[in-house]
Formats: C-alpha cells, structure tokens, sequence
C-alpha cells in the first residue's frame, strides 16, 4: 500500500481528473483508502459500478448524497457499457493545449480495468511513458485524452469484518481470509443481521428459522444445492463457496449493504438494512 500510495501521490501533480470506481452496493467501503489525500491535489469523479446488482432505490440516495458531498457521480453498469456521459464530461475538461489526462482508481475487483477499456476502446492503445509524466506508467490513448490504469489498494488496517464483506462483494479473495465455510456462515450471520435472508428464500426457498444457527443454515443450504458428499453428508465449503459466488454475483438478487447515514458501519457491525 506504501508503494502504491507514493506512486499515486507523485501521479497526480500530472493529471487532470481522478477518476474512483467503486462498488454501488457498498460505496464507502468500497472507497480508495488513497482518495482523500488524493481529492486535496486533483478533482475527483466518482462511479458506481455494478449498479444492475444494487438495490435501486439505494442508489438513488447514494448518488443524491455523494452529489452534495463530493461533486461529480455516476452509476454505472459497466457490462452495458454506457459511458458515453462520462466520456462526454470528460472531454469538456480537455485543455486547449494537450489531451486531458485522467487516472482510474479504486480496489481490486470493482471494474476499473473494464471501465478503462469502455472509456478508451476495447483495443486499448498504449502509449509508453509521457515526457514529464511519472516514469514507469503505462498511458493509454482515447480520442482527447489519455488514461492510466492504477493497481487496486486495500486498506490494511481495515478489520476482519471489514475484509470478510469484500469476500462477500467479490473484492477480496475469500481463501485469503479464512475457508469458504466459516465466510459462508459470516455471510449467513450478516443476512440475518441485515434482515436479508429473505433473498435465500425467493431465489432457494429456503425460510428463515427461529433458533437456528449459522452452521446449521450453512448444512440446509448445502442440501438445498445438492453440494453432498459420500454418505449424504454436506460439503459444507462447497456450500459456503456457492453462497458466495450467489451473493456477489447477484443471482440471489439487488441489495445494499450500506445507506449515507452509516459512516464507518463495519467498524461497529451493528447496521440493519432490509429487502426493498
């Protein structure tokens, strides 16, 4: 994170407009760990990707107060690739000299490399390093501007549950921070808390029992999806990996797991959210 934040630092006394992804189903989680020292030496623009997998009314207030806080926001479905907007704002930025030049930043995982390509073109032209620009970047050319694409940065000193929620958003490898079967009763544990379980029983059937744990909800949804072994036993890691990739994916539907007024939620993990 060092390495990067120096980098980044020494990047942005060169560029025009930093642009930060983040995931619309938890935007401040989601944010850089760099962006506010960053937004002190350069504007930033803010997306939120994966906006087809949020809940929508979430995102409207998402946007509405990152608006009034931060200034320029879009959200996006980056698999629809509709970014025109953007490119078009961007390019009402362009100095009347040179090509604008815009960095995209964000966590691993949230759509920067795919927005990058949308916003240049699939076939992305690169052009080697810029006289007078930081050395050792790779530049990517679009019609006006140009563009760099930046490592993704977790922030360190985030908590366990902090980190255990981007395994749920696909932002973290879950392997790195425990077996797919304890994340998979964490995220059983969050659903509950969050008042979300209601998402395993429109998409599996499966209904909320009073009492029950998170390791017997973990063996009941292994046996909803057939992930048995020998003996008609559950895998309970291929339960808790299907679980997962359900819920990051969005195949159990929308949600939200953050609302404008939980600032640092996952610090106190006490937030309740709800199925719209």
């Amino acid at each position: 994170m060092a390495k990067g934040k120096r980098r980044l630092e020494e990047l942005a006394g060169k560029l025009d407009v930093i642009i930060e992804i983040r995931d619309a189903r938890a935007p401040v989680l989601t944010s850089s760990p760099l962006i506010k020292e960053l937004s002190r030496i350069k504007p930033v623009w803010a997306i939120l990707s994966k906006e087809d997998l949020a809940d929508k009314a979430a995102t409207k207030e998402w946007l509405s107060y990152l608006r009034n806080s931060s200034g320029k926001v879009w959200a996006c479905n980056l698999l629809e690739g509709k970014v025109s907007p953007i490119r078009k704002e961007l390019l009402s930025k362009k100095p009347a000299h040179r090509e604008l030049r815009v960095a995209v930043v964000g966590i691993p995982n949230v759509g920067k490399s795919v927005f990058l390509n949308l916003l240049v073109g699939s076939r992305r032209a690169q052009v080697g390093g810029i006289p007078g620009v930081t050395k050792g970047v790779s530049w990517y050319k679009g019609q006006g501007f140009l563009a760099v694409d930046t490592p993704g940065i977790l922030d360190a000193r985030s908590g366990r549950t902090a980190h255990q929620v981007l395994a749920f958003l696909g932002c973290s490898k879950p392997d790195v921070i425990g077996g797919y079967d304890l994340l998979g009763m964490e995220l059983i544990g969050l659903l509950k808390k969050k008042n979300l379980w209601c998402l395993l029983e429109k998409k599996w059937g499966l209904p909320v029992l009073d009492g029950e744990n998170s390791q017997e909800s973990l063996d009941r949804i292994g046996r909803r999806l057939g992930c048995l072994v020998q003996g008609g036993n559950v895998d309970h890691d291929m339960a808790g990996r299907r679980l997962i990739d359900a819920f990051s994916t969005g195949k159990l539907g929308r949600v939200t797991l953050e609302s404008p007024e939980e600032e640092n939620q996952w610090d106190h993990e006490d937030a309740d959210s709800g199925c719209r």
